[in-house]
């Protein structure tokens, strides 16, 4: 591919737009469902938590969390215009009921009060935090004490053998995030790192290493 047609990826992962953003989306969701699950399951969700999820697409795994937890409350948070829209229209049967709510915000200032939720969780975000300890930060504002923060993202070492993330991707290994969080007042109570089969862009079946880091606010 020329680099103006890997830019044109990278633009789409980081925010889905325009005509190709719906079908990005969706790939992005069949993708990323193992990820995203494995997300959900490091924040041991209990009854009747308020849970905020940064990133979340199309939601199409909003399921997974809504009916198997009939008194969670779910935010989600999207920079993508497409993304929020898409979301909203594809999950009605929460909206209507309030059970899930929908907002846009510029990705770094988050619009929710202190101590509002008990869970927040983002899944391949981290490489587009512009300011990354500074975001951080306004989630631990947000989190309530004894609260859990998952991220979860894929290893630099799969992430280098993709050409698009020259473009605008800041990388991550374990150690880096671990980095990152030591900035901040969270403290790390969880890694997990699990190494699943995806397809690349030919169709082919390669590994792909991923990380879910759990912190915690005291």
């Amino acid at each position: 591919m020329t680099d103006e047609e890997l830019m044109s990826i990278a633009a789409q992962l980081k925010g889905p737009h325009g005509a190709k953003g719906i079908d990005m989306a969706a790939m992005m969701h069949e993708t990323n469902i193992g990820m995203t699950l494995s997300a959900i399951e490091s924040l041991a969700i209990a009854d009747h938590d308020t849970i905020l999820e940064l990133g979340h697409g199309n939601a199409g795994h909003l399921s997974h969390i809504l009916d198997k937890h009939p008194s969670v409350q779910y935010h989600g948070l999207e920079t993508s215009t497409l993304m929020h829209d898409e979301a909203k229209s594809s999950n009605q049967a929460y909206t209507v009921r309030g059970r899930a709510t929908f907002y846009l915000y510029d990705g770094m200032d988050v619009p929710f009060e202190e101590n509002t939720f008990d869970k927040i969780f983002t899944v391949n975000t981290l490489y587009f935090w512009v300011k990354p300890v500074e975001l951080l930060s306004s989630l631990y504002r947000i989190l309530k004490p004894g609260g859990k923060l998952s991220i979860t993202f894929a290893q630099r070492s799969f992430m280098e053998t993709l050409p698009f993330t020259r473009f605008g991707f800041e990388l991550y290994d374990t150690e880096k995030a671990k980095t990152l969080v030591a900035q901040t007042a969270f403290v790390i109570v969880g890694v997990r790192s699990k190494t699943e089969k995806v397809k690349n862009k030919m169709g082919e079946l390669v590994d792909r290493e991923y990380t879910t880091l759990t912190v915690t606010k005291l």
